[in-house]
């Protein structure tokens, strides 16, 4: 074997000598073939020189790909090819065998987790573009708006930025496009391009997006960093028409008098400034100066920068779950979540940092909180977030289940910047501290950015030379801190049903595709935990939600990955000392006492999990407002209204908690109401089906249509007791709120947008909310001044004609269509959101219902 120690130039003395006696080199490079070039010129005219083979053999046939990465498997292969010429090697036979079976396993069906921008980041505001926009990529972390539906149609290398379009201007019918550049590439070389982009004089609007780190490589600062003073005066200097400076603090420039005029909007008016920039001819710049979040989440917990008090929750009653928030915010912190009523929306407040983007979601369910300081306890130093709770129990020594006699190999899976590859050099720190010897390798890229983290470590007693990446199948623990990371195919790879044991949280942690676009949804656990099974040791596997857990128990989602960690050492799957993990933890100095705690408690979850699951009953989970998913206890004539009906199952479980809620709606006639239709479906299914799927349909989306959200309805869950009891266990030392509302009767209108802009209102309106949930016995009225409104109108309307929708299907129902029909029963629950965005949605409802109402005749007549 001959490693060279250096690709070019070749060291021809070293490649003839050892190529003397030899019949055949083969030639190991990753990519394109270098080295097997080199040593062909280098051998060439050589007598006896040996037959070269590398990326292709002799007769033109691939050996080794050009592309990705090499593991020890594909190597392994190509040289079985060649050696297998000359002799049988049956080991590496049986091997690769056992990989073909391996990679011939059935794939698992689930979500893929791309990499998004962070929670807060100033990218998810500046690289949205006007509808209709022509937009080019840049070189940063605001490439990744390539794959979020940003009307990115191209993109170039570093520097290059916007001269493309130069060639490409007079041959095309576009008049203009926005390109989007780092300042860390203006600092290096863009600065350039926006010039000759400049002195040709084609329409271009550069993004110059201002964060001041250095973010995708690691937040470092700029080399080069200029204030935004000097960048204006330097654009307007190489030839730049107009500049316009957005930004999410526009105090931040109080007494800053900028060159050329140049003004300073505040992001809200974004779309406006593009516009107006767009509408200039020749070369336009926008500013967008926001710092980074990661940064600044760092910065704030180091006590360097002041981290806003304010704190955004969603009443998820008041939510309708239709993403608007989402899609105005485009953060990972606005996560979906399913409950009783549907999909509706939370802020993830262990991730959330602090943008306020959301809020500018059309929805009246987003409250801002202050919550009041907790008093000092005898000088103690405070928490900043969550809490740590006191374990009390002993720990009994773990069982264990994994042989490290010839070393011992974990795969863990997780998510960028949740703290797991800080984990995995735990692990490997305890590994050392007993002696141990370690690798490891991290898989990162754009992990940091919520993307998919892949870490490999290995543990053995002696000194191992091999590679420090898990082969195919060879993992002993699958450490999986992400379920849809731990069903990726190509991480399913590394099990091996005789020697691998999975320890997953199942917690429901969505991608950016789930937070943007409500329809894509997260895949059902069942389906993914049982793909795990097939390929691992079944019976030794754990599956719980560890967020859930840890959260539940420490307020705070950070702990997660070490509760995981805890877990898997009481599962008898890490071959360390609880001792050792315990001070490698001390050793990392990153929140010491709550890993410690949560490790323990993970080793709890295994032991005693009822306990565990009491205590985080007993702390009211862990910062968020959640609604239990039970049903309440019914009044003596709620419980006649649902009685009637004559429903069991899960018909009678959806009514149970759905008719108490009619009733504080409106009142026991309209309950009555609601209850004699699920009745008529409930009858009428049974005699032609025997299932109830149509009408747990109908008692779902009724009650929807019926318990429309109209100004009554937000004041009564705003007020609602239970609402406020969950507010007070999340703000256990008192809070004071403001109320994000765009009320139709007073709302002034956006001039660019032409909807109804949102307006903070303090806490006296709770005192009006109260007086007007009081006032619901008027709905409808003529002393209703809001049933006048078209929305609310057409609210009245939908409930009349889905009643008539459901006697129609009734009519006419039959085994052949009754999936068509449960389809077509189910189509309010696309109706979503307030105002333009419900309007939206129920046009493309009625187009849906359509579709499916052809649907079910088109069954009716296969009959």
């Amino acid at each position: 074997i001959l490693k060279m120690g250096m690709l070019f130039p070749m060291e021809p003395t070293i490649v003839r000598e050892f190529a003397q006696g030899l019949e055949e080199i083969f030639v190991i490079e990753e990519k394109r073939p270098f080295l097997e070039m080199f040593a062909k010129q280098v051998l060439y005219g050589m007598a006896n020189a040996p037959r070269i083979v590398g990326k292709f053999d002799e007769e033109e046939k691939e050996l080794l790909p050009h592309y990705g990465e090499f593991e020890s498997d594909i190597i392994v292969r190509a040289l079985l090819k060649r050696l297998s010429r000359k002799t049988r090697i049956e080991s590496a036979e049986n091997w690769l065998k056992r990989l073909d079976e391996i990679h011939s396993r059935n794939k698992l069906p689930t979500a893929v987790r791309t990499a998004w921008f962070c929670s807060g980041c100033p990218h998810n505001s500046s690289t949205q573009a006007p509808d209709g926009s022509i937009v080019s990529a840049g070189i940063g972390c605001h490439t990744m708006a390539m794959w979020m539906g940003r009307n990115v149609v191209m993109g170039t290398h570093m520097g290059a930025e916007g001269t493309q379009w130069i060639g490409m201007a007079p041959f095309t019918e576009a008049q203009h496009i926005f390109q989007n550049m780092g300042d860390g590439t203006y600092a290096h070389s863009g600065s350039l391009a926006i010039r000759y982009a400049a002195s040709t004089g084609v329409n271009i609007t550069f993004k110059l997006l201002r964060n001041a780190h250095t973010s995708m490589t690691g937040g470092q600062a700029i080399q080069g960093e200029v204030p935004v003073t000097n960048m204006v005066s330097d654009l307007l200097a190489n030839g730049v028409k107009k500049i316009i400076v957005t930004t999410d603090d526009p105090s931040r420039f109080n007494g800053v008098q900028l060159p050329g005029g140049t003004e300073v909007w505040h992001r809200d008016r974004l779309d406006e400034a593009q516009k107006v920039l767009a509408a200039t001819p020749g070369c336009t710049v926008l500013l967008h100066d926001q710092e980074c979040a990661a940064e600044l989440r760092r910065a704030r917990s180091r006590g360097k920068a002041d981290e806003p008090v304010e704190v955004t929750v969603i009443n998820e009653r008041v939510c309708e779950g239709c993403g608007d928030c989402g899609e105005k915010s485009n953060c990972m912190s606005v996560e979906p979540v399913q409950t009783e009523f549907g999909r509706k929306t939370r802020i993830h407040q262990s991730s959330c940092n602090k943008d306020f983007s959301c809020v500018k979601g059309f929805c009246p369910s987003f409250l801002t909180i202050t919550p009041h300081p907790a008093p000092a306890a005898d000088g103690a130093p405070k928490k900043k977030k969550g809490r740590i709770p006191a374990l009390e129990r002993e720990l009994p020594a773990p069982v264990n289940k994994v042989d490290d006699s010839l070393g011992f190999g974990i795969h863990v899976m997780g998510i960028g910047g949740t703290g797991s590859v800080t984990v995995v050099a735990t692990l490997a720190r305890a590994a050392r501290l007993e002696g141990k010897h370690v690798i490891g390798l991290d898989q990162t890229g754009l992990a940091q950015k919520g993307g998919a983290v892949i870490s490999d470590i290995k543990i053995t007693h002696a000194p191992f030379k091999g590679s420090n990446k898990i082969s195919d199948g060879r993992a002993d623990l699958y450490l999986g801190f992400d379920i849809l990371n731990a069903t990726d195919p190509k991480n399913l790879d590394k099990c091996n049903p005789e020697r691998t044991i999975a320890v997953v949280s199942t917690t429901q942690t969505p991608t950016g595709q789930m937070v943007t676009n409500r329809k894509a949804l997260f895949p059902a656990t069942s389906g993914l935990t049982g793909g795990i099974d097939r390929v691992t040791r079944k019976e030794h596997n754990v599956f719980l939600d560890g967020e859930a857990l840890a959260a539940g128990l420490f307020g705070d989602a950070m702990a997660t990955n070490n509760f995981m960690v805890g877990v898997a050492f009481q599962a008898g799957t890490i071959p360390l000392k609880a001792e050792s993990i315990e001070e490698a933890i001390r050793l990392s100095g990153v929140a010491v006492d709550m890993s410690l705690a949560a490790f323990r408690w993970g080793r709890m979850a295994v032991v005693d999990r009822a306990f565990v699951e009491a205590e985080v009953a007993r702390q009211k989970s862990g910062g968020q407002v959640v609604v239990l998913n039970k049903a309440p206890q019914l009044t003596p004539a709620a419980r006649a209204i649902v009685d009637s009906i004559g429903a069991d199952g899960e018909v009678k479980r959806l009514v149970e908690i759905r008719v108490p809620e009619l009733i504080a709606f409106q009142d026991e006639a309209y309950a009555k109401r609601y209850a004699e239709v699920v009745k008529r479906v409930v009858a009428g299914e049974q005699k032609a089906v025997s299932s109830s799927r149509l009408a747990e349909a109908a008692a779902r989306y009724l009650y929807k249509l019926m318990a429309y959200k109209d100004e009554f309805e937000v004041a009564r869950l705003h007020t609602d007791p239970a609402f406020l009891a969950e507010l007070e266990a999340q703000f256990p030392h008192g809070y004071s709120v403001k109320y994000n509302l765009a009320p139709p009767l007073l709302a002034k209108t956006d001039p660019v947008t032409g909807h109804p802009q949102k307006k903070q209102y303090g806490e006296w309106m709770f005192k009006a909310f109260k007086r007007l949930a009081g006032l619901k016995r008027f709905r409808g009225s003529s002393l209703d001044v809001f049933a006048k409104t078209e929305e609310r109108r057409t609210e009245r309307q939908l409930i009349e004609e889905y009643i008539q929708l459901l006697d129609q299907i009734l009519a006419r129902l039959n085994p052949v269509n009754h999936a068509a029909a449960v389809a077509l029963a189910s189509v309010p629950d696309e109706i979503r959101g307030f105002g333009h965005v419900k309007e939206k949605n129920l046009a493309a409802a009625r187009e849906l219902q359509a579709a499916r109402l052809k649907a079910f005749n088109e069954a009716q007549q296969e009959r």
